[in-house]
């Protein structure tokens, strides 16, 4: 053996890590999922809690209008939630938009925060900042502003937390709208159902684990007061947030039953920009977090800490390094010497993945059919490398920053009529 088979060894240890930790966890979601729909009974509070929903939009003029309306039309008293949008430094139309659906709402507890370049147009956590300032609620929720809520989302949102004490915050589940739009959003689609809510509905059955993603959630303001609000420097501001709200004592459930639809990126380009954002801020709150690994502190945020170590670490250096060694094998510039186990294991985690995957989505009415099998097969050698090039960029962008001591930007996904 020699130094390339070793390094064949170490890719197929730390591939099939990963994999079995996301077995589990889809096995543990679809438990989960079950058991919510099998058990949950709705019942109307006798009173609700007023809520501040903050829907930071920077240039959102083509998708603002449809996000405030659904808003709007939430089922939930309307004299107990406002609605503060903040426009931060838009420079496209969003202003006029708001302003007619003022008009039109007039009477609805609807406000728009409009900023310029002095005071906003640094980042979603900034803006969220401003709107906290201006907001009233005991209990904050958060949309983008991409999104279409069910009119129930905040009702299960809000009836969750205020059950629980021992909760920070609650999540809910988004799903792609335009998933039917081409490849791209197909592959989003599969991707978002499976490793983004599944994994979620996973890690809390089993760890009562879970990290908030950028919308569809409620957090105490208590907590979001306590903790100075949102980390500026954060690209990936709700991870970032989930860690400070653990190492407080609070937890973060998931709610399967609260669903909101958003656009997904169309377009190679803006799902990298979007994903590259994604990786770099990830790994800025991996290091961040890295010191509270052996610290009582941490609780079960250590695994969170552990896993992202692992994806953008490891597992990561062990798809660059199979991928490498299997382009230069098949060319024959390089000769391994292990039997061609590597084959067969290789085979076998092909059809783990596609099982597993296909578990999570037969979750969701109408998403396990021969089209979508197809996908997952497809996405395992297109769409899975992809991840790999964007996660390599943004490692290689965070480094970069931190040399050259660049100050984090945040990139405004872009939007699509």
């Amino acid at each position: 053996m020699n130094i390339l088979d070793y390094l064949v060894i170490y890719s197929l240890i730390v591939i099939w890590i990963t994999i079995f930790m996301n077995v589990i966890l889809v096995i543990a979601g679809y438990m989960y999922y079950s058991k919510v729909n099998k058990e949950y009974m709705y019942e109307e509070l006798e009173s609700y809690p007023f809520v501040s929903i903050l829907v930071p939009a920077h240039n959102e003029a083509v998708v603002i209008k449809k996000t405030v309306i659904s808003l709007l039309e939430l089922d939930y008293p309307n004299d107990k939630y406002e609605i503060i949008v903040i426009n931060d430094n838009s420079s496209d139309n969003s202003k006029d938009v708001l302003e007619n659906v003022q008009k039109t709402y007039y009477g609805r507890n609807l406000i728009v925060i409009n900023t310029d370049n002095i005071i906003g147009g640094k980042g979603k956590s900034n803006a969220l900042n401003i709107g906290l300032q201006k907001s009233k609620g005991e209990i904050l929720a958060v949309y983008d502003a991409d999104n279409t809520p069910d009119k129930n989302a905040l009702k299960y949102l809000v009836q969750t937390l205020i059950k629980d004490k021992k909760l920070g915050a609650v999540i809910g589940k988004f799903r792609c709208r335009n998933k039917d739009v081409n490849l791209l959003t197909n592959f989003v689609n599969i991707e978002t159902l499976t490793y983004q809510w599944m994994a979620q509905a996973g890690r809390w059955y089993m760890l009562k684990l879970c990290t908030i993603p950028g919308t569809n959630f409620v957090v105490r303001r208590e907590v979001m007061e306590e903790m100075g609000g949102w980390d500026t420097k954060a690209i990936t501001e709700d991870t970032e947030v989930s860690f400070r709200i653990y190492r407080m004592g609070y937890k973060i459930k998931f709610m399967p039953l609260a669903v909101t639809y958003e656009q997904e990126p169309q377009t190679i380009k803006v799902w990298f920009k979007q994903r590259n954002r994604w990786a770099k801020g990830n790994i800025y709150v991996v290091i961040k977090n890295l010191k509270y690994l052996f610290g009582l502190e941490a609780g079960v945020t250590k695994f969170d800490i552990l896993y992202y170590t692992l994806v953008y670490f490891f597992f990561l250096s062990a798809s660059v390094i199979s991928d490498c060694l299997f382009l230069l094998g098949g060319a024959n510039l390089i000769e391994l010497h292990i039997g061609g186990y590597e084959i067969i294991l290789w085979f076998m985690a092909l059809l783990v993945f596609v099982l597993s995957v296909m578990v999570a989505i037969s979750t969701e009415k109408g998403e396990l059919n021969v089209k979508n099998v197809l996908i997952i097969f497809l996405s395992y050698f297109t769409y899975c490398k992809m991840w790999a090039i964007v996660s390599v960029a943004g490692f290689y962008n965070y480094i970069r920053d931190v040399v050259l001591k660049k100050e984090a930007k945040w990139y405004k996904t872009e939007r699509f009529s």
